[in-house]
C-alpha cells in the first residue's frame, strides 16, 4: 500500500510542478462593482505558455489585455490593466488571485465590458468554480521568479517590502486603522503551504463615512452590502457580520495576491507590508523589475528542487 501511495504522491508532485489550466470553460455573471453594469465573464482553456489573456470581447479589434504589472493604469480602490490601445479590463485583482492560489498558469478569460463582476466581493465563486470543472496539468515546467535581494516602498508610513525565500511565498500584512471594529489586525500566510479558503472567501470593505465619497466620485455604484463588508462605528452592517476573525486583512492578503500575479509567474519571496494596497504592491514591482539583479527568471523541475522540498511535498500529497 504505502508503494502505491507513494507513486501517487510522486504523480502529484511532478504535476505540481508543471503548468496549469482548467479542464473546461467556466462563465460568470454579476455587476461590476464600480461600473454598476452587469457583465458576462468566461474562462477558457488555454496552450502551455499561453499565460492569463484577457479578451473584450464586447470589442471588435485591438481587444486583448495582457495583466501585466507595467499595464497598470489605475490602483484607486481596484486594479487596472490596459492596452496600448486604450483598453482596459477593471477590478482583476479577486479573480488573478485565485488563479494564483489554485495554481492556473494559462487561461483565456472572455469579457464582454471593462470591469469583471463582482460577486460577493471576494473570490470564493472564482475558486469554487475552478474546482468544479478541475484543473488539467500539462507537461511543460512552471517558470518561477526568485528575489535575490531585499527591495522595499514606501508612501509615507504605509510600506511593502520583498525579499529572498528558498522555497516559499509568505505574505505578511497589517492594517492601521482608528475604527474599533477593524483596529490592527495582522495575519501571515504561506502561500504554497497553508489552506487559502479563509483568504479565498474574504470579502473587500469599507467605512460607512466613506460611501458617500466613494461614489462621489463615480466609484461603487454596484456596491452593496451583497458584495462589500460596510463598518459603521464599531458595528458590521452585514447581517451575517465576518466569515473569518481576520477577514479584513485576509481580503488585503487576497489583492496582495492577485496584484503580485502580474509579474508574469509564481514568486519565491518574503512580502511584508503594512497598510499595503495595490498602489503600494504595483509600485514594488516596477522596482523590483527596474533591475535585473534583483531577481531570476526559471524553470522549477523536480531535479533544481532541494530534497526537503521534494519530500514536504510528498508527505503532504500522500496525508
Amino acid at each position: 500500500m504505502f508503494s502505491i501511495l507513494v507513486a501517487l504522491g510522486l504523480n502529484d508532485l511532478v504535476s505540481y510542478l508543471n503548468q496549469k489550466t482548467i479542464k473546461a470553460p467556466i462563465t460568470f455573471q454579476g455587476v461590476g462593482l464600480h461600473s454598476g453594469r452587469k457583465v458576462k465573464v468566461k474562462i477558457l482553456p488555454a496552450n502551455p505558455n499561453n499565460g492569463i489573456i484577457f479578451k473584450r470581447v464586447d470589442l471588435k479589434g485591438n481587444n486583448l489585455v495582457i495583466p501585466n504589472f507595467n499595464n497598470v493604469t489605475n490602483t484607486s480602490l481596484n486594479t487596472t490593466i490596459s492596452n496600448e490601445y486604450g483598453v482596459n479590463v477593471s477590478t482583476i485583482e479577486h479573480l488573478m488571485g485565485a488563479f494564483y492560489g489554485m495554481g492556473i498558469d494559462n487561461a483565456n478569460v472572455e469579457i464582454d465590458d471593462e470591469e469583471v463582476p463582482i460577486l460577493d466581493g471576494s473570490a470564493k465563486n472564482f475558486v469554487a468554480e475552478i474546482l468544479k470543472v478541475g484543473i488539467k496539468s500539462s507537461n511543460t515546467p512552471i517558470k518561477i521568479i526568485k528575489i535575490k535581494k531585499k527591495i522595499e516602498f514606501k508612501d509615507g508610513e504605509r510600506f511593502i517590502s520583498i525579499e529572498p525565500s528558498k522555497l516559499s511565498l509568505n505574505i505578511e500584512f497589517e492594517l492601521k486603522y482608528d475604527n474599533p471594529m477593524i483596529g490592527n489586525p495582522k495575519n501571515k500566510v504561506k502561500v504554497y503551504e497553508d489552506d487559502l479558503t479563509d483568504i479565498y472567501n474574504s470579502r473587500t470593505f469599507c467605512l460607512f463615512e466613506d460611501v458617500e465619497k466613494i461614489k462621489s466620485n463615480g466609484l461603487a455604484k454596484g456596491g452593496s452590502l451583497e458584495n462589500a463588508i460596510v463598518v459603521k462605528d464599531d458595528k458590521i452592517l452585514n447581517e451575517n457580520g465576518l466569515r473569518n476573525k481576520n477577514e479584513f486583512v485576509n481580503h488585503k492578503i487576497l489583492d496582495c495576491i492577485g496584484d503580485l500575479y502580474t509579474s508574469g509567474y509564481r514568486i519565491l519571496a518574503d512580502v511584508k507590508s503594512s497598510q499595503g494596497g495595490h498602489y503600494l504592491t504595483n509600485e514594488l514591482l516596477r522596482k523590483v523589475f527596474d533591475n535585473q539583479e534583483n531577481f531570476a527568471i526559471f524553470e522549477i523541475q523536480e531535479k533544481n528542487l532541494p530534497h526537503s522540498f521534494i519530500q514536504k511535498n510528498l508527505l503532504k500529497s500522500i496525508a
